[in-house]
């Protein structure tokens, strides 16, 4: 007999944020198990730290429900509210919050010394969460001193410090140069899976939230638009929103041909260009927009093989973007746009065949 699954550590009903008359969160719920990183993933203003600073009991929410460990941390049908500090939560803030006049263990330690901790067991603490973030040999310098990605890693030491099931993260890596930031979310994400905690992260950085999440939420105006693993939300976007902002999409929109059912679906573009696709088990409607990346477009100078989505083109532009090229091309009365690596092979006005299996042309919703 299979176990049980485990309880959720974080778990966020129904919840909705209003500042005034404007709202900023509205009806939104997840749930992360033990062990889990989930990132709340869109663009400024979507909501999502917002979302994350009502988990840690920085924002009174408007309505909804949010558990930790299955306490109840806010209900506002019940009129509970648990004050930041008795959440039991760690937080690691984008601006880092370190202390300059302080010294690296000074800094780990504060959060300990307010705890009441103090002596050998808290020098055992900080040294203990300043090897985890490998700062042990800054422990006496002045903070000041440190680089971007060394104060970085002294503010992720304190929130290692001490005890806790949930450390959140709001944007943490968003203020280091582009290589910094890439060997941090590696450096991270092994931390966190090292410690076995669970971990609400908050990012606008699609690259960050694939490479380190279990699963993504992705928010929009507020909103969720779609949950799930970076694979799911990636290959198999839900609405336009995802597909354009999760990776690079063509949207495709015609009419549904009737015989189209199941998961296949063919359908006719207003210029008159059939496309095959697939529905996941979406409701199908008598019109259609397909999601099409741009990494799954093939260009070939000579015809491939195959009868169905193979189009002869005319390709209008290409762009060097170093590790790849993006090429422009004309198709059935509008513009594609391909990913492909390395140097582009073809020119402007040149002739060539345009590809794509039906598997990752996906039907989405709305």
């Amino acid at each position: 007999m299979a176990n049980p699954p485990a309880a959720p550590v974080i778990e966020v009903e129904n919840l909705s944020i209003r500042y005034g008359a404007v709202t900023a969160v509205e009806g939104v719920g997840f749930r992360a198990g033990k062990g889990e990183q989930l990132t709340l993933l869109g663009p400024s203003g979507c909501g999502k730290t917002s979302t994350m600073r009502a988990v840690a009991g920085l924002e009174k929410p408007s309505a909804g429900s949010i558990r930790i460990d299955g306490t109840v941390m806010f209900d506002a049908d019940a009129g509970i509210n648990v004050p930041a500090e008795r959440r039991g939560l760690s937080m690691v803030f984008q601006s880092y919050a370190i202390w300059p006049h302080m010294t690296v263990f000074d800094n780990v330690a504060y959060g300990l010394r307010v705890r009441g901790e103090s002596g050998a067991t808290l020098k055992e603490k900080v040294h203990h969460a300043l090897d985890l973030v490998k700062m042990t040999q800054f422990a006496g310098r002045n903070a000041s001193a440190l680089s971007g990605g060394q104060q970085q890693r002294v503010a992720l030491a304190r929130a290692c410090a001490f005890p806790s099931s949930v450390i959140l993260f709001d944007e943490p890596l968003s203020n280091l140069d582009a290589k910094l930031r890439a060997e941090m979310r590696i450096e991270l994400r092994d931390l966190q899976r090292r410690l076995g905690v669970t971990a609400l992260y908050v990012t606008h950085d699609l690259e960050e939230a694939l490479a380190m999440s279990d699963r993504i939420v992705v928010m929009s105006h507020g909103h969720i638009e779609q949950n799930g693993t970076p694979a799911d939300i990636y290959n198999h976007p839900r609405t336009a929103f995802v597909a354009d902002f999760v990776g690079s999409s063509n949207l495709v929109s015609g009419t549904v041909l009737p015989g189209s059912g199941g998961d296949a679906i063919v359908v006719r573009t207003a210029a008159g260009t059939l496309l095959h696709g697939i529905a996941l088990g979406r409701p199908v409607g008598a019109e259609a927009t397909l999601s099409l990346r741009t990494v799954h477009l093939a260009l070939s100078p000579a015809r491939p093989a195959g009868e169905i989505n193979v189009w002869p083109v005319t390709v209008r532009q290409s762009v060097f973007l170093g590790d790849l090229s993006q090429v422009h091309v004309g198709w059935g009365g509008q513009e594609l746009v391909i990913r492909e690596t390395g140097a582009c092979r073809f020119a402007p006005g040149d002739a060539a065949f345009l590809s794509i299996a039906p598997e990752h042309c996906v039907l989405l919703e709305g």
